[in-house]
């Protein structure tokens, strides 16, 4: 499947060495001021070669609306957004047209289709994402209007734990670090790794402030069931916590429940999310990223004949994928978000008299 959502959904297409990528934006109500500065942004976020802790594959990723805009507002209908590809070195990738890499998707792409493109990966590439993050960023035009925000950041790079979760300062970090106390120490393991021709993985925290209480469809469509489909649907996402997460196993349920007051709840352990519905608390997750596969240490692998061969990658790759994947944790869940709010509005007769009154 290639699309996501139900209300406010979207469909992606293209590969990492196509033409282009981008994206197909269902959904979106009528009269929504569409900022493309604003959505440029956000691609300009998630863009490689900003630093040396990125690959070095430069990209523009500049967005062209083709459609459902009109004199800056969108129509209703749907919003076609492109990416054009301007470098690409496929021949990077020639000595691996017939040889599975490791960590990668080669392997189940091959035995599920009997073809795969090799340049980059294909479909398969996180250049994809690139057309994730021009959705959400109209997904976040409409929480604006709600006052729903989106914020991620690094939590932890190779163990290197933050202590203190500053959302406000990630987008001033290079890597996205969320605790300056400990981001030299995160950049260091980043090109100690990249130094050693290997990689490392990191997490990502994803804060939604601004939630109204009522969000998510029981008992299948529940909001943290699609927080973490979302997330693992990211490339390299191995694993995701929704509040304690892992930590609540360990708890006794007299310290991990959330007492109430009439002021609201006195901890957040849930994660703002009970019974998969938004209970008007921030909602925090966090997105574990593997190390980048794609690393220049041979490895073991096979053919598409089977034949035993060493695996040697050339080409530009990321020593640490979690920073970029954070910006796109953060996209999907901010289309998440989108679609569950134009799914609540008709959930009650109240809310349905509302509409039409």
């Amino acid at each position: 499947m290639n699309r996501f959502g139900i209300r406010f959904s979207f469909t992606t297409f293209g590969e990492s060495h196509g033409k282009a990528i981008g994206c197909v934006v269902d959904g979106v109500p009528a009269g929504l001021e569409i900022d493309e500065s604003f959505i440029q942004s956000e691609l300009d976020r998630r863009k490689p070669g900003k630093s040396k802790f990125e690959t070095a594959r430069k990209e523009d990723d500049a967005v062209e609306i083709l459609s459902g805009v009109f004199e800056g507002k969108s129509t209703g209908t749907p919003i076609a957004m492109v990416i054009y590809n301007t470098n690409q070195k496929s021949g990077d990738y020639s000595n691996v047209k017939d040889i599975f890499r490791p960590g990668h998707a080669d392997f189940t792409y091959w035995h599920k289709y009997g073809i795969r493109d090799y340049r980059g990966g294909g479909r398969s590439s996180a250049r994809e994402t690139a057309a994730r993050v021009a959705a959400g960023a109209v997904a976040k035009l409409m929480l604006r209007q709600v006052g729903i925000t989106v914020q991620s950041g690094i939590r932890e790079i190779h163990g290197i734990q933050a202590q203190h979760l500053d959302f406000d300062y990630a987008p001033e970090s290079e890597i996205y670090a969320l605790d300056p106390g400990v981001e030299a120490a995160q950049k260091e393991a980043i090109l100690e790794a990249k130094n050693r021709h290997d990689s490392v993985g990191g997490v990502a925290a994803v804060r939604i402030s601004g939630m109204p209480t009522g969000l998510g469809e029981p008992l299948y469509y529940k909001l943290d069931a699609l927080l973490a489909d979302a997330m693992m649907g990211i490339n390299a996402v191995k694993a995701v916590e929704i509040g304690d997460g892992m930590q609540s196993a360990a708890a006794f349920g007299s310290t991990n429940n959330d007492p109430i007051r009439r002021s609201g709840f006195e901890s957040n352990h849930a994660g703002g999310i009970l019974g998969g519905i938004s209970s008007g608390e921030d909602v925090t997750l966090n997105v574990y990223f593997k190390p980048t596969p794609s690393i220049f240490i041979e490895q073991h692998t096979v053919t598409t004949q089977g034949e035993e061969v060493d695996c040697a990658l050339k080409g530009r790759h990321d020593p640490c994928v979690a920073p970029r994947g954070s910006i796109v944790a953060e996209a999907m869940a901010a289309l998440v978000v989108a679609d569950l709010l134009l799914l609540n509005m008709g959930r009650t007769m109240e809310g349905l008299k509302g509409y039409y009154a």
